[in-house]
């Protein structure tokens, strides 16, 4: 249930309604917007008399909620969620581009991608520490050590790293060394794994399942922020269809849906939901023009001996004119990509 306060409504009369409504043992969270606030109820509501909250002079409206997620839900937050990681921004009217390559290979390869891409005009350095694979005969990563080379190269370049977890024992590491923890396609549905990162408050990436509905994945996001971690940024990188042309079809339709539902910030993968390093600009571009929050794109300093999915990530020269066509594209919608303005 969502109770909508008339605009003005004095601080000490959403208190007096706040204590009214816990008595019935439900939570209140409430949302202060520019002109009005908003109290979102969670919990069992049918107790709840809505003509009485009707009732109240303060009261504008009422909403019953009939989606299973209600943090993630625009109804309980109506402005989108804008995330800061150092000084960077995520969400809002800025656009945040991630980019690197899918592992991290050596010290010389994730320094050398970092400045490359800072200098196109990335806001945030991905690569995989720990890489989930389908054959267990497939590089996995140089875990621990790839943290740490991370690490050198975010002190080489400023940029904040972006890096994938698998397990929730690695929680404490992560949060230490990580700027935004990512949850990847196959963990999306790990329902311990989220429960623990929503313990922290670290900015957690969510990817979409292979197989995953959005419904899905915006409960997903409840799981997190149920446990007070309000920090979340959806994923859309591509879902499992019939076509077997591409490695997985990029639904864009998926980017203003969960906009219309939720208030959390969406980038798009092109790299992953193509599989294919001359489809990443087109999907890429797409995805600016449907409204995305930013893109995380694999860039590779040497495509053919990557360790990994080499054949779907892009040379640092097609990225930084990459990065210049997007960012006319954001202008369009009066958006820019965030680091370039600071350059």
């Amino acid at each position: 249930m969502v109770i909508i306060m008339k605009p003005h409504t004095p601080k000490e009369e959403v208190v007096i309604l706040k204590q009214r409504l816990q008595e019935e043992n439900v939570e209140v969270n409430e949302w202060d917007g520019e002109n009005f606030c908003v109290l979102g109820l969670i919990g069992d509501t049918t107790k709840i008399d809505e003509s009485k909250i009707e009732a109240n002079e303060y009261v504008e409206r009422v909403h019953k909620v009939q989606q299973p997620y209600k943090l993630a839900n625009r109804l309980f937050h109506p402005d989108n969620t804008v995330i800061e990681v150092e000084d960077q921004i995520i969400g809002g009217r800025d656009l945040t581009v991630i980019a690197g390559p899918c592992s991290v290979e050596s010290e010389e390869q994730i320094v050398e991608i970092a400045k490359l891409v800072k200098k196109s005009g990335a806001g945030f350095l991905r690569g995989g520490a720990f890489k989930p694979r389908t054959s267990p005969y497939s590089f996995q990563g140089l875990k621990t050590h790839g943290l740490e080379l991370l690490k050198i190269a975010r002190q080489e370049t400023g940029l904040p790293i972006v890096t994938e977890i698998m397990t929730a024992d690695m929680i404490d590491r992560f949060v230490e060394d990580v700027d935004v923890i990512q949850v990847g396609a196959r963990n999306m549905q790990n329902f311990e794994l989220l429960k623990e990162l929503g313990k922290t408050r670290k900015p957690i990436l969510l990817k979409r399942g292979l197989s995953a509905t959005i419904e899905e994945l915006l409960m997903s996001a409840e799981y997190i922020m149920s446990e007070g971690n309000e920090n979340v940024i959806l994923c859309e990188r591509g879902i499992r269809t019939f076509e077997t042309y591409t490695r997985n079809t990029l639904d864009l339709s998926a980017i203003p849906a969960i906009k219309k539902l939720s208030h959390l910030p969406v980038i798009v993968d092109p790299s992953h939901a193509a599989g294919l390093w001359w489809m990443v600009e087109p999907l890429a571009k797409a995805a600016v023009a449907v409204g995305a929050d930013g893109l995380i794109i694999e860039v590779h300093n040497d495509p053919a001996n990557a360790r990994c999915d080499g054949q779907q990530s892009i040379k640092p020269e097609k990225f930084d004119r990459l990065m210049e066509d997007i960012n006319t594209l954001a202008q369009i919608g009066s958006r820019n990509i965030y680091e370039t303005i600071n350059i």
